[in-house]
C-alpha cells in the first residue's frame, strides 16, 4: 500500500533516544541513555491519597472537560513555581500543556514557515529538534562555552540571516551538555532578541534541580518586551507520567498557543491537573524536591568520581551543577555511534551525541544520564564503558 503522505513526513525520524529506550528495557542493560527520573523518587503513597481525595470530593469535575487554559488552582500554583526563578506572572500568563514537549511543538507551529530559521545552542535537546523538524525549518547552531551560548557568535548569526523566527535555549543544566548560562549571558540574550526582533523560547525542565549555589533568574526575568516564552514542567520535580507542563508568556503571545491547544487536544487531563494541584496543597513540594536533589547529587558525584578513575586520558566531560546529564567528548578520530554498539554488547547504553546537532557532525560525543540508575549500576556501568573506550583507543 502506498499512501500520499505530506511532504513534511520526509523530515521526521524516530527519536534516537526513544528507540534506544526500547533496547534498554531489558533488565540486564545498564542504561545511561534516557532522561528518566529516579522511580524511587515518585511520591506514590501521597498520590494514592491525593487521587482518592480528588475523586471522592470532586469526582464529576475531575472526570469532565475543563478550560483549555488549564485548571485555575493549578495555574495559580504554577505562578509560585515561577517566582523561584524570579519571574512575576499571573494565572492568565499560564497555559497548562501536555508536558513541555507540547510547548515545543506549538513553538514551531506558531512561528515557522518552511525554510525559516531557528537559532539554537550547539548541541541542543534532541526532542526539540524532532518537534521543530515537522515544520521544515533550517537550523542555525551557535557554539557554547562554560557560560552558555557565546553572544558574539549569536549576534553574528542574527545580523547575517533573514527569517530568524526564534531562539531556542535551555539555560539551566542544559540537555545534553549539562552547562548553565551565566546571568550576563541571559541579559545579553534578551538585548539581542530585542535588537533583532526575534522571540525566545526558554526551556527549563531542570532549573529547580540545582546541587550547588543559588537558583539563577530565568531569561524571562530579564524580558522587557514580552518576547520570551518560558516552558516549565512537573516531569522532573514530581513525576513524568502525568504529562503536565506549562507555557508562561504575555497574554497576546499566549493566546496563539491557546488557539493551537484548542485544535490539538482541547485541554490537558483534568484529573491530572487536579491531582497535582491537590498534591501542592497537601504536601511540601520543596521538601520533595530537596530529596530528589540529594539523590541526584550523590549519583552525579559518584559518576564523576568513577569516570575520573575509569576513563582514559584524552576523554573529557562536563561537571554539571544540577540536572540529569553529563556530556562526554572523545578524541576527534573516534565515533560514538560505533562505540555505542560495542557498549551495548557489554550491556551498557548511552545516547550518541551526533543526534543533538541539528546540522550533523560531532560524532565523537555522547550523553550520559546519572539520575535513573542506582549507585551500584553507575559504578559497574562506567567501568564497562571505560573498558570499551580504552579498547577502542588501542
Amino acid at each position: 500500500m502506498s499512501l500520499n503522505y505530506a511532504k513534511r513526513m520526509s523530515n521526521i525520524r524516530a527519536s534516537e533516544i526513544r528507540e534506544l529506550l526500547k533496547l534498554t528495557q531489558k533488565p540486564d542493560i545498564i542504561s545511561f541513555a534516557g532522561g528518566l527520573p529516579a522511580p524511587e523518587s515518585f511520591p506514590i503513597e501521597e498520590f494514592i491519597k491525593v487521587t482518592r481525595e480528588v475523586l471522592e470530593n470532586s469526582g464529576t469535575k475531575a472526570l469532565q472537560y475543563g478550560p483549555t487554559e488549564g485548571f485555575q488552582p493549578l495555574r495559580e500554583a504554577i505562578t509560585k513555581r515561577m517566582a523561584k526563578v524570579k519571574v512575576d506572572v499571573k494565572p492568565e500568563n499560564i497555559l497548562v500543556t501536555s508536558g513541555s514537549q507540547q510547548g515545543l511543538d506549538f513553538a514551531a507551529k506558531v512561528f515557522i514557515n518552511p525554510g525559516d530559521y531557528i537559532v539554537c545552542e550547539s548541541p541542543t535537546y534532541l526532542g526539540a529538534i524532532n518537534a521543530f523538524k515537522a515544520y521544515e525549518p533550517r537550523f542555525l547552531e551557535v557554539p557554547t562555552d562554560e557560560d552558555g551560548m557565546i553572544m558574539e557568535e549569536l549576534e553574528n548569526v542574527l545580523k547575517n540571516n533573514e527569517n530568524v523566527k526564534f531562539i531556542y535555549v535551555i539555560p539551566d543544566f542544559q540537555n545534553p551538555s549539562g552547562k548553565t548560562w551565566s546571568v550576563e549571558r541571559r541579559k545579553k540574550l534578551v538585548e539581542l532578541a530585542n535588537k533583532y526582533n526575534v522571540a525566545i523560547f526558554e526551556d527549563n525542565p531542570y532549573g529547580e534541580l540545582r546541587f550547588e549555589g543559588e537558583i539563577l533568574p530565568a531569561v524571562k526575568h530579564f524580558d522587557t518586551e514580552g518576547r520570551v516564552a518560558f516552558l516549565g514542567t512537573f516531569s522532573k520535580i514530581l513525576c513524568p507520567g502525568l504529562r503536565l507542563g506549562w507555557i508562561a508568556a504575555e497574554p497576546e503571545f499566549l493566546n496563539k498557543f491557546i488557539m493551537l491547544k484548542q485544535g490539538a487536544d482541547l485541554q490537558s487531563s483534568t484529573i491530572s491537573q487536579m491531582e497535582i494541584a491537590k498534591f501542592l496543597e497537601l504536601y511540601d513540594i520543596e521538601k520533595h524536591i530537596q530529596k530528589i536533589i540529594d539523590l541526584y547529587k550523590a549519583r552525579r558525584d559518584l559518576m564523576m568520581k568513577t569516570m575520573e578513575e575509569e576513563f582514559p586520558e584524552g576523554v573529557s566531560y562536563t561537571y554539571p551543577e544540577g540536572g540529569l546529564f553529563t556530556w562526554v567528548i572523545l578524541p576527534e578520530y573516534m565515533n560514538a555511534r560505533e562505540l555505542a554498539v560495542k557498549a551495548l554488547e557489554q550491556k551498557v547504553a548511552y545516547v550518541p551525541g551526533g543526534s543533538f546537532f541539528p546540522n550533523g557532525g560531532n560524532e565523537n560525543t555522547f550523553r550520559l544520564n546519572y539520575s535513573n540508575m542506582n549507585e551500584e549500576k553507575i559504578v559497574e556501568g562506567i567501568k564497562r564503558l571505560g573498558k570499551v573506550i580504552k579498547d577502542a583507543m588501542k
